[in-house]
């Protein structure tokens, strides 16, 4: 029963906020993201390829990454499942090596930048990891970093979530801002151990993390 909820729930959040990028295209309202910066940071020509390789590579990778993680369209259509993971990694690579450059001029000071120089941190180790058990043919190991490393990017999706509640909390944006930094990413890779611990775990093979 509850896996014929929450499947369902998680390939519409993936690919809702997988699309979720397209509003800054074309939307004339500036985020709460965008409006707290500075404007001679928003004005940066670095700092807005970075944040546009960020946003589009994220999408494109929450987008299609879901995908990898259904058995029976991953044994049926495994070519289709290697294209998408190459168009995955790519992506998610391009994502976090963007979103670690801009994570210094988050707003919050170094709590919040910490947090995301974290997030951005382990989902590059946890995706370059999967990618390199793979190559190995270690199908396992690979099962379980793409795992973290999806979490890592599902990210997008909670931060999302979070925001609208922590700004009703603190009623003011730094705060809120500071704790989903963290809160964003932390408890999913939780989910994610817990995920891999419960796959895993009757094969008595050693759980990474």
């Amino acid at each position: 029963m509850k896996t014929i909820v929450l499947w369902p729930l998680f390939i519409f959040l993936s690919i809702f906020f997988g699309l979720y990028p397209l509003v800054y295209y074309f939307s004339d309202q500036v985020s709460d993201f965008l409006s707290n910066k500075p404007e001679e940071i928003r004005n940066s020509l670095l700092w807005q390829i970075a944040f546009n390789i960020h946003i589009i590579s994220g999408g494109i990778s929450l987008l299609i990454g879901w995908a990898q993680f259904n058995k029976r369209l991953r044994t049926k259509y495994l070519n289709g499942h290697r294209l998408i993971g190459k168009i995955y990694l790519v992506s998610f690579i391009l994502c976090n090596s963007a979103g670690l450059s801009i994570s210094f001029f988050a707003e919050g000071g170094w709590i919040a930048k910490l947090g995301f120089i974290g997030l951005a941190s382990i989902a590059l180790t946890c995706t370059t990891l999967g990618y390199l058990s793979i190559v190995r043919e270690d199908v396992q190991q690979h099962q379980r970093w793409m795992t973290y490393s999806y979490a890592a990017c599902f990210g997008a999706v909670t931060l999302r979530l979070w925001m609208p509640l922590l700004n009703m909390y603190f009623q003011d944006f730094l705060p809120a801002y500071r704790m989903v930094a963290w809160l964003s990413w932390v408890p999913n890779l939780l989910v994610a151990y817990l995920i891999n611990w419960s796959t895993f775990s009757k094969e008595k093979v050693p759980l990474s993390l």
